[in-house]
Parts: C-alpha cells; structure tokens; sequence
C-alpha cells in the first residue's frame, strides 16, 4: 500500500533569498563602518534582483517598489553614500522587507496533486 502525501497547494521561492538577504543585513549593522561593509552592499542587492524576479514572475509587482529602492541604495558599483546612522536605520527596514516579501510572495504549485 503506497501512501500518498499531500503537496502544498503554494510555494514560496522568494523565502529563502529574504531570509539570506535580512541575515546579511542584519550582519552588516556591525559592519556599516568597516570597509567589508562593500560585501554586505554586494549581497543585499543580488538579493533584491532576485527576489524581485520572484515577485515579477508570481505577479505580484507591488514588492517592487519596496525591493527597487534596496538594489539601487545597495549598489555597490554606483555607491550612494549615505551617515552611519541612516544606514543602520535602513538596515533594518530593508531586512523588514526582504522577510515581508518572502513570506508574502507565493506561486501556485504546478505539482499539486489535491486539486480537483
């Protein structure tokens, strides 16, 4: 007798790049005075692009306009220099969104077997 298990009825792909990308924001609360802080930059906007790229393809185009503003403030080839206090601010706003977006954005399964 073979059993079969129930397969979600959503996915959620942007969830793991928000987390990565809060972590690494969060981590770089330490490092806003540092010159590693490029890494964190680097990081935080690759995850950004892909999480917007989740967004777009799950038609939910509203998380751009919270994730835009990270890769371009993040971007570390055209740097906008901003006080080590408004960065830390914006650290922590920014890893708001990245979890928001990836717990929010979801794809119906393809693979669903409960649908009828």
């Amino acid at each position: 007798m073979s059993a079969s298990y129930p397969t979600p009825q959503f996915t959620r792909p942007a969830l793991a790049p928000g987390i990565l990308g809060a972590l690494a924001l969060l981590a770089g609360v330490a490092l806003v005075q540092s010159d590693t802080f490029t890494v964190i930059r680097y990081v935080a906007s690759i995850l950004a692009l892909i999480v917007i790229v989740f967004a777009w393809n799950a038609k939910q185009w509203w998380w751009i306009i919270g994730l835009a503003p990270i890769v371009i403030a993040w971007n570390p080839v055209v740097p906008i220099e901003f006080p080590d206090d408004v960065w830390l601010g914006m650290q922590y706003v920014a890893a708001l969104i990245f979890i928001a977006a990836g717990i929010r954005i979801k794809v119906r399964n393809p693979e669903d077997r409960n649908r009828r």
